[in-house]
């Protein structure tokens, strides 16, 4: 991508990233780990409690983006084949595949663990492997395909965990917390601007950020280098949570289960993207330490003692980046 190309693309990405900030506010880190997942072609969770605008993000960010938008509503009667599709049977006595919702650019899993295991798992292929199988057949997805999907805690009566192998797909996992009371304040207003908006002012919002845009930035980030000793220190991160004893008995007695090599795989991903969102060209250790906990919080998991004592996986990915020192 030649430079003035690359400026272009840059231009429209921070924009997006803008639009979303205005639509959802005091929720920048969110929004810019959105779009950390959307450049680094990943899935992404949000978790929260009802009422933190995890929905409405995801909304924004598919309005202000060309892009087909898919929602799953999640629920204990939900099927496979309501999130697959399936073959239908024609007049005609020939069978026809009917898509199903998966079948979009940004695909909004609403309260993904609401719905048990089994249509958890229909997600699996499609978020993995980008296509679907269905009675034998391959249906391919999208080149620009995004799951985001948004859960409430899983302490809240009727939900059910997201199996270790789904909750692995995620790129990120992200939380989000009660806005501050300055910002509530803003969204008081805003929410009250757009309902004394008429319908017809629809029609002056800004063209949407071309799908080739992020396209063009994926190839762009591929280019971001990224030196021996900052590939050493994602492994060392990821190496810690795989041998905790080897770093004291606080680690020890909390980590039962390291981060796969997935893990590594995302720091590297998101990471160069964070870099590139800064404008600049090489990843440094801030950017793997800035994008770690979201990157790694749901692939360790924790003792029942760490339970016990009430730690959480952000406290120990915290003792992790203090143990592991960058090699100079």
């Amino acid at each position: 991508m030649d430079q003035d190309h690359g400026s272009v693309a840059r231009a429209a990405i921070l924009d997006l990233q803008a639009r979303v900030n205005r639509d959802i506010i005091g929720q920048d880190r969110v929004v810019e780990r959105l779009i950390i997942a959307l450049l680094a072609n990943g899935n992404v969770l949000l978790e929260g409690l009802p009422g933190l605008a995890k929905t409405r993000a995801i909304k924004s960010l598919s309005r202000n983006l060309e892009s087909q938008f898919s929602r799953i509503q999640f629920t204990p009667d939900l099927l496979p084949s309501d999130v697959t599709g399936g073959e239908i049977l024609r007049s005609d006595g020939q069978f026809e595949f009917r898509k199903g919702p998966i079948f979009g650019n940004l695909v909004l899993a609403d309260e993904i663990n609401r719905a048990p295991a089994k249509v958890q798992s229909a997600l699996l292929e499609a978020m993995e492997e980008r296509h679907v199988s269905v009675a034998g057949k391959r249906y391919d997805l999208p080149g620009l395909f995004m799951v985001l999907a948004t859960q409430n805690p899983i302490e809240q009566e009727g939900t059910y965990p997201l199996p270790e192998a789904q909750m692995d797909r995620f790129l990120m996992h992200v939380r989000i917390d009660y806005p501050s009371d300055k910002d509530e304040i803003e969204v008081l207003r805003l929410v009250r601007a757009e309902n004394a908006v008429k319908p017809d002012a629809q029609a002056a919002e800004k063209p949407r950020i071309a799908q080739s845009i992020v396209m063009d930035v994926r190839a762009e980030i591929d280019t971001i280098t990224s030196k021996d000793v900052v590939e050493a220190y994602i492994v060392a991160l990821i190496a810690a949570t795989r041998r905790p004893a080897q770093f004291g008995d606080k680690l020890k007695d909390w980590i039962s289960i390291g981060a796969s090599p997935r893990g590594s795989l995302a720091l590297d991903r998101c990471s160069r993207v964070h870099a590139w969102l800064r404008g600049r060209s090489y990843v440094t250790p801030e950017d793997v330490q800035s994008v770690a906990h979201d990157c790694l919080r749901h692939r360790i998991s924790l003792s029942y003692e760490a339970g016990a004592e009430g730690v959480t996986a952000d406290d120990a990915l915290d003792e992790v980046i203090r143990q592991v020192a960058v090699a100079v």
